[in-house]
């Protein structure tokens, strides 16, 4: 069937997501995906300049299709409350399509393969993501809201935690959070974020608490034991 061209791009932007995230890069040719469009080969170079343009264009037009990177960046901008902010960043991340597993899987592919495409996709997107939580934590830091850390590595632990649960579905097939809407994941996680997950008190508290209780057991048992206070 003729296409308008248009259309055509689309199609061959399609067949070349699924192709690339089953088979990789580098496993998949040109002539594959125009074997599965119908088409001549030549045909895609009208439309790319080379596997590696059609590669791109599979991953630029997708993640500008979905708009994530202005949402989150209109919730760092915005006047909401921390809480809130991170929550609508968390739910906009994990908000998950076929086509975003497939993205997914396509760049653990290229990751693997090819790192000068994997690359390229975290500069122009992922970085722009964590450069503007970094920015927004190192705010927050500032006027008090958050206690002083490396906004870097504060703004890596969050996003971390998001793209490994939905990695875990998307790539391993385990669907543990499937109880549990989007927003009670994304409120879940940020809520393990800002609070931590030790009880009041901290660590050292706990650490201090395990120390007596073990030493009381050695007492019981009648053991000699020797403390040695700490400052």
């Amino acid at each position: 069937m003729r296409l308008r061209s248009p259309d055509r791009r689309k199609q061959l932007l399609a067949i070349a997501m699924k192709l690339f995230s089953e088979q990789g890069f580098d496993g998949t040719s040109t002539r594959a995906i125009a074997e599965a469009a119908g088409v001549n080969e030549a045909l895609i170079f009208r439309h790319f300049r080379s596997k590696e343009d059609l590669f791109w264009s599979v991953l630029s037009e997708h993640v500008e299709r979905r708009g994530r990177s202005r949402r989150i960046r209109e919730l760092l901008e915005s006047q909401s409350d921390v809480r809130e902010v991170l929550v609508g960043i968390a739910e906009t991340l994990l908000e998950r399509t076929g086509d975003d597993a497939a993205v997914t899987r396509l760049l653990f592919y290229s990751a693997l393969r090819n790192r000068e495409l994997s690359g390229r996709f975290f500069r122009a997107y992922g970085q722009e993501k964590l450069d503007l939580l970094a920015d927004y934590i190192r705010r927050a830091i500032g006027n008090g809201r958050f206690r002083p850390l490396n906004p870097v590595l504060a703004a890596r632990s969050f996003l971390g935690m998001i793209v490994y649960h939905y990695l875990v579905e998307e790539v391993f097939g385990t669907a543990h959070g499937q109880a549990l809407s989007t927003r009670a994941i994304a409120q879940q996680l940020t809520a393990i974020f800002l609070a931590g997950i030790a009880p009041p008190g901290g660590v050292e508290r706990q650490r201090r608490k395990a120390s007596a209780v073990r030493l009381r057991a050695s007492s019981r048992d009648k053991s000699f034991v020797t403390v040695v206070a700490e400052p």
